[in-house]
């Protein structure tokens, strides 16, 4: 893992050393076991520091400088750094550090490079020759990377603390990411401070004095085909790049932690990874695994599954209890700036037990199972089948598909047929329709971010692509959104991965036929069928996790006292309606069903924006007058009282 910040003042005036000195001290815990090394050069400054990813590839403190003149940093992993090596011949080696690496590529190519480089990375170049700054993430997303402008400055950085702490003002909030956290994700482009953007994934930005410009680099091809004539060779070739998309994060000198929840995606995670450790072939001493259990949930009980697992692979990993009095009490990193949301999205409890598991391991890999569901079959829709068939004009196999798949889902086929037609239909029909935003948000904040609220939906195309390969972009940017809205850690720094999101593998599945990957009645088909051998055989033939939300009443109960003790900020800034979610919340006092995931939700960001309060970053302009709140403990109710003072 590695950091890197960058400041270029327009003017041609120095950077202030007393600022480098607070941003370096923000972005050292950042670079665990190494020193954060700087660049300056007139009016710009770079900051920089790596962890060493291998004892095979030692690290050459960052930046790097290139022929051209131009300045380079790196945070990443380049995973084909051996193939780019032999076409780089005469300037770098198989030896080279993947800086180096990525140093020539640049230096030959130019921005050409970007595609080339496969892995999780965001790198930043200045060019003082062509006045310019170039920010780039992989097509995933999965580092980070936050820039700001305007007449004076540029500054870039892969965390958002010296940003907002050290940019000498207050931000107006960004309420288009404040309602995409409420529903689902924001956008991936965004932040919560007006003026403080994202770079997305699978683009570069280029930033000049003159302003800006942003274009994207890569995506995937819709016309690249795989087809085979058995089911085994289809096998075979996902073993391979399922195989090597969990080798390439194992590089590191240090073991590498996976979570293990007892599903079929992480726990294939862990039986590859074990299966590679025995060949010799990979970088790391071992794995070790963390699990999260919560024995109050009669739905969610996993240790059967997760506990398996660790008898079949002769290792028990760290076991976590999440179960906790307040689920409504959300973990903030301690001193840390909580620059988003996503730093509080899990409980004091679970930050807590991983934090000491991944200090006692001296672990800076952590594996993750997310995107398994989305692109391997997990959620077994007929859609995107029949609607390519529907494109393509193949009625009579239409009518075939039809009638199994009914089966399969128990519903008319004329229901099947009518759900895959409205995906045609106008997006925001149909989402309206079928997902009305909360009821406690105000009217004007849900209509100016109706799109947000909805998950952003995109409608299939008659032409062009096949719908089933438009489904698998709009479910991949999703994934993007929620990777993007979850923030490096800091306390302590270490890399989160996620091998089913691979670029290789994701080319690979979306490149073969449909039926491989899902069929009626038969979820997950591809992997059960390629895995048989490597995963226990409870856990291919589990049923699909669900989990069932505990009563509201002692959820909503929980959080009463501590919710309500003070006006709310979410309704000063205009994002919710009083009456209505106290309304809501009575409801769930009374045992009533409530939306308890959006209402959880809607509480993280209220103790969020307290949190920005403390730190004094948010302009306070927009805040409006309020009550202070009284909370009836037994009726679990909120009503204002009087008179009206200012938060």
């Amino acid at each position: 893992m590695s950091v890197q910040f960058g400041r270029w003042n327009l003017d041609n005036r120095p950077v202030d050393e007393r600022y480098l000195h607070q941003v370096s001290a923000m972005i050292a815990p950042y670079c665990r076991n190494c020193a954060v090394s700087s660049f300056t050069a007139g009016s710009t400054a770079l900051l920089s520091g790596q962890t060493r990813p291998s004892v095979k590839h030692p690290v050459k403190a960052p930046p790097i400088g290139l022929a051209s003149g131009a300045a380079l940093t790196w945070d990443g992993r380049l995973d084909n750094r051996r193939e780019l090596a032999r076409e780089l011949t005469g300037s770098v080696s198989a030896n080279s550090t993947d800086l180096e690496i990525v140093g020539a590529a640049v230096l030959r190519w130019g921005t050409k490079a970007f595609p080339k480089l496969l892995g999780d990375w965001a790198l930043a170049i200045w060019n003082p020759q062509s006045r310019s700054v170039i920010l780039a993430k992989d097509f995933l997303g999965t580092r980070h990377l936050y820039y700001s402008a305007d007449e004076q400055q540029i500054s870039w950085c892969t965390a958002l603390d010296p940003l907002v702490l050290v940019a000498g003002k207050q931000f107006r909030l960004q309420e288009e990411y404040i309602a995409g956290w409420v529903a689902q994700f924001p956008a991936t482009h965004l932040t919560p401070y007006i003026g403080i953007q994202a770079v997305p994934p699978g683009c570069f930005v280029e930033l000049r004095h003159n302003g800006l410009s942003v274009e994207n680099y890569w995506s995937f091809d819709p016309s690249y085909k795989v087809r085979y004539k058995t089911d085994s060779e289809y096998e075979i070739h996902f073993r391979e790049v399922f195989s090597e998309a969990v080798r390439r994060r194992l590089r590191s000198e240090s073991p590498v932690l996976a979570e293990l929840s007892g599903g079929i995606d992480s726990s294939s995670i862990v039986c590859m990874a074990d299966c590679i450790l025995s060949t010799g072939t990979a970088e790391t001493p071992r794995l070790d695994t963390v699990s999260y259990f919560d024995d109050t949930q009669p739905h969610w009980n996993e240790r059967p599954y997760f506990t398996r697992v660790e008898e079949f692979r002769g290792r028990i990993g760290c076991h976590i209890d999440v179960s906790v009095p307040n689920p409504f009490e959300f973990a903030f990193f301690d001193l840390a700036f909580p620059a988003t949301p996503g730093h509080a999205a899990i409980t004091a409890s679970s930050r807590e037990g991983l934090r000491e598991w991944i200090e006692t391991l001296g672990a800076e890999v952590l594996l993750s199972g997310i995107g398994g569901d989305e692109v391997a079959g997990g959620v077994p829709t007929a859609t995107p089948e029949l609607a390519n068939l529907i494109v393509t004009g193949h009625f009579l196999s239409l009518a075939h598909h039809l009638k199994p798949w009914a089966l399969s889902k128990r519903k008319p086929w004329y229901h099947l047929l009518a759900n895959t037609l409205a995906g045609f239909c106008p997006s925001r029909l149909i989402f309206r329709r079928n997902f009305q935003p909360v009821a406690w948000l105000q009217s004007e904040f849900t209509r100016q971010h109706l799109t947000a609220l909805l998950g952003y939906p995109v409608r299939l195309k008659l032409f062009g692509p096949l719908p089933s390969f438009q489904e698998n972009l709009i479910a991949l940017d999703a994934l993007r959104r929620q990777i993007s809205s979850c923030p490096p850690a800091s306390r302590p720094h270490f890399a989160k991965t996620y091998p089913y999101l691979d670029r290789d593998l994701l080319e690979f599945l979306y490149a073969i036929p449909r039926d491989q990957i899902v069929r009626p009645g038969e979820k997950r088909s591809l992997i059960r069928r390629a895995l048989k051998t490597l995963v226990p055989s409870e856990i291919l033939n589990r049923k699909r996790k669900a989990f069932l939300s505990r009563n509201p009443v002692p959820l909503a109960t929980a959080a009463g006292s501590s919710f309500w003790n003070e006006p709310l900020l979410t309704c000063s800034l205009g994002f919710v309606h009083f009456d209505a979610l106290s309304k809501v919340w009575a409801l769930g006092h009374e045992g009533r069903e409530i939306p308890i995931v959006p209402l959880k939700r809607t509480v993280l960001v209220e103790q969020w924006l307290r949190e920005l309060r403390h730190w004094n970053v948010m302009e306070a302009s927009g805040l409006r007058t309020t009550q202070p709140i009284h909370w009836d403990e037994r009726a679990g109710l909120a009503s204002r009282a009087v008179p009206a003072i200012p938060v």
